[in-house]
């Protein structure tokens, strides 16, 4: 059996029919940058996010760096983003001329720990930067408390999260600014790159569209210094198929997530993903913890049968040679380092089987036969 991270190949399947009467429509309209289908898919988006304004853009970095520009990030400030994340969250601020100031992560969630939080505010902290790892929110009501009460933005990354709740409410609506990936391997996908920036300020989002216009509300009448970043027609399409099917395979995603629990309850040198009491997890990965002295062998057992696996992320932040001038060392960010050497990603889609569960599931079991060999 063969089985993939993220089978897209069958979600084309399943939606083809769909899928080309929606890019036909793009084709014959030859509206091919912004006009009605990116401001159609604005609106089904919104529609998922309590009415919140929507701003298509390019990508998911692109929304970063849109939402640090709309909040004012420049040289001189600073941005609180965790350790352990994808690159593109502290990149956006450095190439503002932002100092990116890492913290480190609860163990459990592999989210931004509140307890470092306060510590790293300064004067010159211009934004927080929670990110919703793997699909589950950080903790967002410390997070806000400390943000509001010393007057600094909130930017939620939310790119692997739409659709979480935290406390009822949706991530990326409860800090200033929301920031999605459309990536396609993301759980609302396109199929090229694409983002978004949410807020239910109006003002915030105005300044957003404009800054991805080139800082122009009108044509040729630039009012500040903006970039070109654009959610283009036929990807804004295909997502407007694919929104309505985003609630199902959420459910599809939890129930994957629930049958990998279940075959891994007993196994004593696996730590499944913990789930919040007061959030809701829609599993964009599932992501194990495994001694390190073993992880990397497993992921090589599991490839020769067939099993693909992933490491997000093996080199935490502060250890990367892009940020090497900042001047962290190793011992900075113990909890971002040990989960660096520890995390393993599973196959998780919306269309796994409960067989191919089963195979997974055995598979990483019928390790612990070797452990012994790897100490």
């Amino acid at each position: 059996m063969k089985l993939q991270m993220v089978d897209l190949q069958r979600e084309v399947s399943e939606l083809r029919d769909e899928l080309q009467v929606a890019i036909s429509a793009v084709l014959d309209s030859g509206a091919f940058v912004r006009g009605s289908f990116v401001s159609a898919f604005e609106e089904d988006l919104a529609r998922i996010h309590n009415g919140a304004r929507v701003v298509g853009v390019g990508n998911g970095t692109d929304a970063l760096q849109l939402a640090y520009m709309a909040a004012g990030v420049g040289p001189e400030d600073e941005v609180i983003v965790p350790a352990f994340t994808f690159f593109a969250t502290a990149e956006a601020a450095a190439l503002l001329g932002a100092t990116p100031v890492f913290v480190d992560i609860d163990p459990e969630t592999f989210n931004l720990d509140v307890n470092t939080l306060e510590s790293a505010v300064t004067e010159r902290t211009k934004a927080i930067v929670p990110v919703h790892l793997f699909g589950q929110s950080a903790e967002m009501d410390p997070i806000m408390t400390i943000a509001r009460q010393r007057g600094v933005n909130v930017i939620e990354d939310a790119a692997q999260a739409v659709g979480a709740t935290y406390c009822d409410r949706i991530v990326g609506l409860i800090g200033d600014i929301g920031c999605l990936s459309f990536y396609p391997s993301k759980n609302l996908g396109a199929y090229g790159d694409g983002g978004a920036c949410i807020t239910e300020n109006e003002k915030l989002a105005d300044k957003i569209r404009m800054l991805a216009n080139h800082g122009s509300e009108r044509k040729y009448f630039n009012t500040e210094i903006g970039v070109n970043s654009r959610l283009d027609a036929i990807q804004a399409a295909i997502l407007s198929v694919k929104i309505p099917h985003l609630e199902s395979w959420t459910t599809a995603r939890r129930h994957v997530a629930d049958a990998y629990d279940g075959f891994f309850d007993n196994v004593e040198w696996i730590t499944t993903p913990s789930r919040m009491e007061n959030a809701t997890h829609v599993f964009h990965q599932y992501t194990v913890r495994v001694p390190s002295v073993w992880r990397d062998k497993l992921a090589i057992h599991l490839k020769e049968q067939g099993i693909p696996t992933m490491v997000y992320y093996p080199i935490p932040l502060h250890l990367l040679p892009a940020f090497e001038s900042l001047g962290y060392g190793e011992g900075a960010f113990p909890e971002a380092e040990k989960a660096s050497q520890e995390v393993l990603s599973l196959p998780m889609h919306p269309h796994l089987s409960a067989e191919q569960i089963e195979y997974v599931a055995d598979a990483v079991t019928a390790f612990e036969s070797k452990m012994t060999s790897y100490v």
